[in-house]
């Protein structure tokens, strides 16, 4: 049986219901503030949307103390990249698909890739698209903001796994929201 919702997510079974959200205004007040700060993070409009979902069923107090706390934390957010681009690496991630990318390098050199997306990732305050180039025939790291232009192609992937990236740094964690 599938449980999935309009465009994903998921659904409840008939006669199912789910218990009322229950936040702090400090943890509503936090969830916006990590989505405020990273911009360019992979599903960040996604992540945007369903904070709103969150914030739109807390009851009305709870509601009003993480507004006024909220107006008392700043974030200075560099920039995004454009949201078409993200869109596309997003959905050629999640599908596993072929993505086209047009790519300056630090030295200025434009390319035209396909690049297979295996994982992204976010080192010194900028993301990566990291990937199996099928120019280089080898994993690389794209920045997402030198990245000018990508459309997902057709094709599948050919099956790169995370374990031919390498291994990640001592500080380098997976998001799964345990809280680990």
């Amino acid at each position: 049986m599938d449980l999935t919702g309009p465009g994903g997510g998921y659904g409840l079974a008939v006669g199912a219901s789910l218990p009322p959200v229950s936040l702090s205004p400090a943890q509503a007040v936090a969830l916006m503030a990590a989505v405020s700060a990273a911009p360019d993070a992979p599903y960040a409009d996604l992540a945007a949307a369903g904070i709103q979902k969150i914030l739109d069923v807390l009851d009305p107090r709870t509601r009003a103390r993480a507004d006024e706390l909220a107006g008392r934390v700043w974030v200075n957010a560099p920039p995004s990249s454009s949201r078409a681009i993200r869109s596309s690496l997003e959905e050629a991630m999640a599908e596993q698909r072929v993505i086209r990318i047009r790519y300056t390098s630090g030295d200025g050199t434009i390319t035209t890739r396909d690049v297979e997306p295996v994982l992204f990732a976010s080192a010194n305050g900028q993301w990566y698209l990291v990937g199996w180039c099928r120019l280089r025939n080898a994993m690389r790291w794209f920045t997402v903001s030198r990245i000018e232009r990508a459309s997902v192609t057709k094709t599948a992937c050919a099956g790169h796994t995370i374990h031919e990236v390498g291994e990640p740094p001592a500080n380098a964690r997976p998001v799964h929201g345990r809280g680990e």
